[in-house]
């Protein structure tokens, strides 16, 4: 059988186990594994041990743990609570505010947690009855909700950037760098799109009534307070890093201890507190190294057989496709798997593919890691079975339907779409930042 053939029948072989509802690191891992055997004789087995030191020895995940704690830290204590609390009285008088402050509520917790769940539960849970209660349109505040929380995957401490990273041996640093001014951009155009929508269509998104205005000025001022502590929080964490005075790992550690006194000092690190946020960190960043160890070992296994120089082969010289040809047919392969599959488990499936072909094509590796998670979003958000459809269904109110949340992100994808071929136009959007900070 031929390379090409080997490499083909492992990826249907893999996905069909996907299909019949195998845990992501379990398929992805068997195949590896027996493949590596079944080619190279018991020595393949060594593939996954080397993937296991490998992952053990790679120091930068140790941001993994720490920025989920932080995030979970926050959540937990209802430190992120306030955040909604401020925007709600700061915004109110604005038509459409409480919605633009919902999206700047979702950029805070992304940036504090680094996933779109978190995001997701955040928003559907405190800030999506508030809105309903005043009269907002559900259609369009339940996709600034989704739209919003995705870019929990793209501002930093994006966690599946770290992933990607792993995959691509790139640095965890400048992928989240990178990750910032395309992500304030989204975040830009969603804002944009309220104001305008509200302009147009005042009932969509009413100001507050006068008798929830009329709040005394100290309880404003102590409400602005609260909601500047996560951005304190941040500011620690980030800004000695950007500065060069700590590594990526300190980072981490700073902000998950400045996260932790902060709950400490306002009174709120009770004992469930503190066991639910360890709980959910210990679950989640084991997740994410099964996974991470599963993509190292089936890599391996697709470097030895050659199938990217097989596939490149078969674009540039057979076909005939340029290289920018070719990455628009890769994007459009992410948002069609994004209708089953979720952002690590469609990362781990083709990036032994991808990211090899992208570096051959003489693209930007940091780039394109900002084209996938943008591309990731829009999956999320893509029926029938975008990831981010069942999260809002599972959380949302009964009368938010299916087919609500199905209409409510059509615009929002539409204005992902338009951001995202912004950033293929203009790399340096994401490479500025990068380019600067690592520079100096």
């Amino acid at each position: 059988m031929s390379y090409e053939m080997i490499a083909i029948l492992m990826f249907s072989t893999m996905m069909l186990m996907l299909f019949t509802g195998q845990r992501v690191f379990g398929a992805i891992g068997f195949v590896g594994v027996i493949s590596a055997v079944l080619l190279w004789g018991p020595g393949g087995s060594d593939i996954g041990f080397s993937a296991a030191m490998k992952l053990m020895k790679w120091y930068p995940l140790l941001t993994l743990p720490m920025f989920i704690f932080m995030g979970y830290v926050l959540s937990e204590s209802k430190i992120a609570d306030d955040l909604y609390k401020m925007f709600h009285v700061w915004m109110g008088p604005v038509r459409g505010g409480l919605a633009i402050g919902t999206i700047l509520l979702m950029v805070l917790i992304s940036a504090m947690n680094g996933l779109s769940v978190a995001g997701m539960a955040i928003g559907a849970t405190i800030a999506l009855p508030e809105l309903l209660k005043r009269g907002y349109d559900k259609q369009m505040v339940t996709g600034v909700i989704q739209a919003g929380s995705s870019l929990g995957i793209l501002v930093p401490p994006s966690v599946v950037l770290v992933l990607y990273a792993m995959i691509a041996r790139q640095p965890v640093g400048q992928l989240w760098l990178a990750g910032v001014f395309p992500g304030l951009m989204m975040a830009a155009m969603f804002i944009a799109y309220v104001v305008i929508r509200c302009r147009i269509q005042p009932e969509l998104g009413p100001v507050l009534p006068p008798e929830d205005r009329d709040i005394p000025r100290a309880e404003k001022l102590r409400l602005l307070r609260a909601g500047v502590l996560p951005l304190v929080i941040f500011a620690v964490m980030m800004v000695p890093f950007i500065n060069g005075w700590t590594s990526l790992v300190e980072s981490s550690a700073v902000g998950a201890l400045a996260a932790f006194l902060a709950a400490v000092l306002k009174g709120r690190m009770t004992r469930e507190v503190f066991e639910n946020s360890v709980r959910n960190t210990l679950g989640i960043s084991c997740m994410f190294m099964w996974i991470i160890l599963a993509a190292l070992g089936f890599g391996a296994v697709f470097d030895g057989l050659g199938a990217v120089r097989a596939i490149e082969s078969l674009f540039t010289d057979q076909l005939g496709l340029s290289p920018w040809m070719i990455l628009i047919l890769m994007q459009l392969s992410f948002i069609v798997m994004g209708t089953f599959l979720d952002d690590t488990a469609m990362l781990v499936i083709v990036a032994p593919l991808y990211v090899p072909l992208v570096d051959a094509l003489g693209f930007d590796l940091i780039w394109y890691g900002v084209l996938y998670t943008i591309t990731t979003q829009i999956a999320y958000m893509t029926p029938p079975f975008g990831y981010n459809l069942f999260l809002m269904r599972a959380m949302a109110p009964a009368e938010i339907g299916l087919r609500d949340i199905y209409r409510s992100i059509v615009p929002f994808v539409m204005v992902m779409i338009v951001a995202l071929t912004i950033v293929m136009a203009f790399p340096q959007i994401a490479l500025w930042l990068p380019e600067y900070v690592y520079g100096k």
